[in-house]
């Protein structure tokens, strides 16, 4: 029984004795391709005069412990500065993206209001200026202006939309998701 044991016990330690006894082999090809082996004759006889020879550690060494780092001996950087976010990890450019969005709904709503209202008075001018005209163009003038006055409705809603998005709705809904309120105001 004690041959046995110590048999195996053999079995186990000795590759183990025999690994820690052993090199190995590092070179790099002419491709810059790093390569190891841990038998000589594995290595390519044109790289046998560059090879590093290398015994693995008796134990593993830790690694080098770093100092701490101390946040109040360094500036931030912006690349050591994580970004802010909101709640929902939404950052600066997507703030600024949505507000500038809205903006843009807006000057157009309103480009849209003022190119209805002035041709809405337009018709009115040419419908007061028809006095002598036949009726059929007067009709026509006042279909025209009620045509223009419902669009008119219509781009003034948009343009109300757009307005409380950009004044009262996106503010709000960025103090509601912690985000910094100069995002929503147009870089310099």
């Amino acid at each position: 029984m004690r041959r046995i044991a110590l048999l195996i016990l053999i079995v186990l330690v000795l590759p183990l004795w025999i690994a820690n006894g052993q090199e190995i082999y590092r070179w790099v090809d002419e491709k810059g391709t790093v390569h190891f082996a841990d038998d000589f004759t594995l290595v390519p006889e044109k790289y046998r005069d560059q090879i590093q020879k290398r015994k693995p550690p008796e134990e593993p060494s830790p690694s080098p412990a770093r100092p701490p780092s101390r946040p109040e001996a360094t500036a931030p950087t912006a690349e050591s500065t994580p970004p802010k976010k909101d709640l929902w990890g939404r950052g600066e450019e997507w703030w600024r993206a949505k507000m500038k969005e809205w903006n843009e709904k807006l000057q157009n709503a309103q480009k849209n209001y003022d190119l209805i209202f002035s041709n809405l008075k337009q018709k009115e001018k040419e419908l007061t200026d028809a006095l002598f005209k036949p009726d059929s163009l007067k009709r026509k003038l006042k279909a025209e202006i009620k045509e223009l006055e419902g669009k008119l409705k219509e781009r003034e809603k948009e343009r109300d939309e757009a307005k409380n998005m950009v004044e009262n709705a996106l503010p709000k809904q960025a103090a509601d998701d912690n985000a910094d309120p100069a995002w929503l105001k147009p870089k310099d």
